[in-house]
């Protein structure tokens, strides 16, 4: 383990991150900019973009950041890059993008520069926006850091401004029948600092939707909906996948299977995993989206739903200990390791 990566910083550098928090939130657009937001059915987008930042399980200090393009509206990946990063800032909640966000960057800018038709026109984010202590998330940090329209997309609630994952909120997610449907996230400020949504018939676990930036509320909910084929929103889940498999296949020796640990899974043409659902289930029996769910694709396993607190990160899970929209469908012969090497963070 790098000692680097597990020392927390001095008083002093949090103090500096604050205030270039601060400054950077001045710059957060929360209204909608692009042509193609102003369009109910998006029209105009083409691409869309996920990242994700998956860590070897055991070392905090080593890990893999993952860009990929998804074209629009069929969600398939035509862009992908994984990298392995050495970590030298640890984990503190509420400074995720110290850690993380100048990798993705990089990978971004990267794009810009040797692709710039693959660039994608909105970015969604394996974390939080405006739903953040300082109203500041990692995905407002790489928005304006990379002037992208961006979503945070949260699997777990931030407890801030009065906001508490208690009996009430456990009712009010109980009132969410149907993919689509939502309530929003009012703190004691009384600000709306985010959306819970159900994104899929199959999951009751909502997802926590914020604005990251370029972008309103309202767009960022619609678009995450209509990315969604699981729980998940397909440009996340395929950066998590990638980079996930991009650590196994780096990290890990090749070699047969222990016996008894193969698992297969039917591959489905487009998308990667084939839930127990209905893919003819439409979002727009949510209350006010307006919106089709999309065509199904693939047969890759979706990663597990993330098991712990809202803070650290948590060891993968095996996709077939999951619920229904995240199990494996047996019958392929693809392979799904036995034991991970990969862990990650629960909630951003």
């Amino acid at each position: 383990m790098d000692a680097q990566a597990a020392e927390r910083p001095p008083e002093e550098t949090l103090s500096l991150w604050k205030r270039e928090q601060a400054w950077l939130k001045t710059q957060v657009v929360d209204w909608d900019t692009e042509p193609w937001q102003q369009d109910p059915s998006f029209s105009g987008l083409q691409r869309v973009g996920g990242v994700d930042v998956s860590f070897v399980k055991g070392d905090s200090a080593q890990a893999c950041a993952t860009l990929v393009v998804l074209s629009y509206p069929e969600l398939e990946v035509i862009h992908e890059e994984s990298r392995m990063v050495s970590l030298t800032t640890p984990y503190i909640s509420g400074f995720l993008a110290f850690r993380e966000v100048s990798f993705l960057v990089d990978l971004v800018q990267r794009l810009r520069e040797t692709e710039p038709g693959r660039m994608p026109q909105v970015l969604l984010v394996d974390g939080n926006g405006v739903l953040h202590h300082r109203g500041f998330g990692v995905a407002c940090h790489l928005g304006v850091l990379t002037g992208l329209p961006c979503v945070g997309v949260a699997k777990k609630l931030l407890q801030v401004d009065g906001l508490e994952n208690n009996a009430v909120h456990k009712e009010k997610i109980q009132t969410l029948r149907a993919a689509g449907d939502t309530f929003p996230l009012t703190g004691d400020s009384g600000t709306v600092l985010g959306v819970a949504l159900r994104s899929h018939d199959c999951s009751s676990k909502p997802l926590y939707v914020s604005v990251g930036h370029k972008l309103s509320l309202d767009t960022a909910v619609h678009l995450t909906c209509r990315c969604c084929r699981f729980r998940v929103p397909e440009p996340v889940r395929q950066a998590d996948i990638r980079s996930r498999e991009f650590i196994r296949r780096t990290l890990v020796p090749p070699g047969p299977p222990a016996k008894g640990r193969e698992r297969s899974q039917k591959v489905v043409q487009g998308s990667k995993e084939h839930p127990k659902g209905d893919w003819g289930e439409d979002c727009s029996r949510g209350r006010g989206t307006g919106l089709e769910a999309p065509p199904p694709g693939s047969g890759e396993q979706d990663p597990a739903p993330q098991a712990g607190g809202a803070d650290g990160p948590e060891p993968l899970t095996l996709p077939w200990e999951s619920g229904c929209t995240e199990e494996p469908v047996s019958g392929s012969g693809e392979v799904v390791p036995a034991h991970s090497q990969v862990q990650h963070k629960a909630s951003r």
